[in-house]
């Protein structure tokens, strides 16, 4: 005997998301039946306004519900000194630190040839825009320590060689190969504090 059609319907929409195998996808669809029917609307709800009210900020690329981002729009922030990062589960993690108060690029990817990701497929270009147009003095590679990580860096700091500005990476107290995700905030913090010069502002 099988699950009715709209329990393995569920099922298989759960399994799309990654990290969720069969047995999971199964728990979480029959956990469903125990849930109010308000908390069921609200997750529909939820889930459909991901695709229709979230949008990329239209400066730093970072998640937002307007074409600028809270981060982007507030004047407290240092908008001297930019932070570049993979995605935006990284711009959460710096903001729970609560001791970045710079601004943020999200490059949306890595540099991966062997992966068919070309410096063209991600946000670079888009980063070195901003850097001529704004006032910008410092930016801080932050991204995870692994050869992509690596081969990002190095690209960007060849973009901003005759540029004037001070490119600066996190240090590696983050373990090499580690995903941000998963790195403790006090070690993240020192890393983002700790952060070593890769080039010198240019005179």
């Amino acid at each position: 005997m099988s699950y009715p059609i709209t329990i393995r319907n569920l099922i298989e929409c759960f399994k799309k998301l990654p990290g969720i195998g069969e047995k999971t996808a199964e728990r979480l669809a029959l956990a469903t039946l125990n849930l109010d029917t308000e908390i069921i609307h609200l997750f529909a709800e939820s889930l459909e306004n991901t695709k229709t009210k979230i949008k990329r900020c239209s400066i730093c690329n970072n998640l937002s519900e307007e074409d600028t981002c809270e981060i982007c729009k507030d004047s407290n922030r240092e908008r001297d000194i930019i932070c570049v990062v993979e995605d935006p589960k990284n711009v959460v993690l710096f903001e729970k630190l609560g001791s970045y108060h710079g601004l943020y690029h999200v490059l949306n990817g890595l540099i991966s040839p062997l992966d068919g990701i070309n410096p063209e497929d991600i946000n670079i270009l888009a980063l070195i825009e901003r850097i001529e147009k704004e006032n910008i003095k410092e930016v801080i590679i932050a991204v995870k320590p692994s050869i992509e990580g690596e081969t990002t860096s190095l690209y960007i700091l060849k973009l901003l060689e005759h540029k004037n500005v001070i490119v600066s990476k996190i240090a590696h107290g983050v373990p090499l190969g580690a995903d941000m995700d998963y790195i403790d905030s006090l070690t993240l913090e020192m890393a983002l504090e700790d952060r070593k010069k890769i080039s010198e502002e240019n005179k």
